[in-house]
């Protein structure tokens, strides 16, 4: 991708390539390659010398967020293409922000015999479809070598003792996969219209969106388990209902 005049950048923000560099702690080639793929916009040429500014630090920072969470380079660029390119530097720490608070708990890569001692019990190839039918255990390419959602390990492993049939958690686990997407994607769209604008014009600091964002996801959560606490009990209403209404 050629270097053309971009927006102008302030004066004291104005980076080199080799300082961006030192600033954001990539190789210049490394800056060169993420500009030709497009996941920088180009600098601000002012004679010769390119100049970087608070926008492509801030879309540098979020690059390496999602490469810390597990990303791969096509998937980032697919991210980043849905964002404006008059995005400001606060826009894009939204992003960031967004990722962090509810991606904390990343998996960790752990062997058998560390999930083992994790667990504090043997566990059988039965045991292990199980946790990977819950959604706790992932296998990988490298025989007994797992990445493991940690958080959710010890329910993980309660439910094991319950001796479910792994065709009922692994048709359980759809619905909550399908819902929960539908869920998160409508909250998401309503934090991005609603919340995000607000608290944007306010001109608080990013730092202000992911305290919100913090208080967010326990409440949402907790909401979501009223909810479903509620359908449940109703439906169970419905079934009792249904059954003394029906012709003996």
């Amino acid at each position: 991708m050629s270097e053309v005049a971009g927006d102008a950048t302030p004066e004291g923000a104005a980076l080199t390539v080799d300082e961006l560099s030192a600033r954001v702690g990539m190789s210049v080639r490394t800056l060169r390659f993420y500009a030709g793929r497009g996941l920088i916009p180009p600098p601000t040429r002012r004679g010769r010398v390119g100049y970087y500014g608070p926008e492509h630090i801030a879309r540098l920072d979020l690059v390496r967020e999602l490469q810390a969470h597990g990303f791969r380079l096509q998937a980032i660029e697919g991210y980043l293409d849905r964002i404006p390119t008059d995005a400001t530097p606060q826009d894009i720490a939204l992003h960031r922000t967004l990722l962090t608070p509810w991606m904390r708990d990343l998996p960790e890569t752990l062997d058998r015999a560390a999930l083992v001692l994790r667990t504090g019990r043997e566990l059988s190839d039965d045991d292990i479809e199980m946790l990977v039918a819950l959604g706790v255990v992932e296998p990988t390419p490298d025989e007994d070598v797992f990445q493991v959602a940690t958080a959710h390990l010890s329910l993980g492993v309660e439910l094991l003792d319950l001796d479910l049939p792994v065709e009922a958690v692994q048709d359980a686990g759809r619905i909550f996969t399908e819902h929960g997407r539908a869920i998160a994607e409508e909250l998401t769209e309503v934090f991005r219209t609603k919340v995000w604008p607000h608290y944007r014009d306010s001109g608080g600091p990013p730092e202000h969106i992911q305290q919100l964002v913090e208080r967010f996801k326990p409440v949402t959560i907790q909401g979501l388990v009223i909810a479903y606490e509620r359908a449940v009990g109703e439906t169970q209403r419905d079934t009792i209902r249904r059954t003394q209404n029906k012709p003996r």
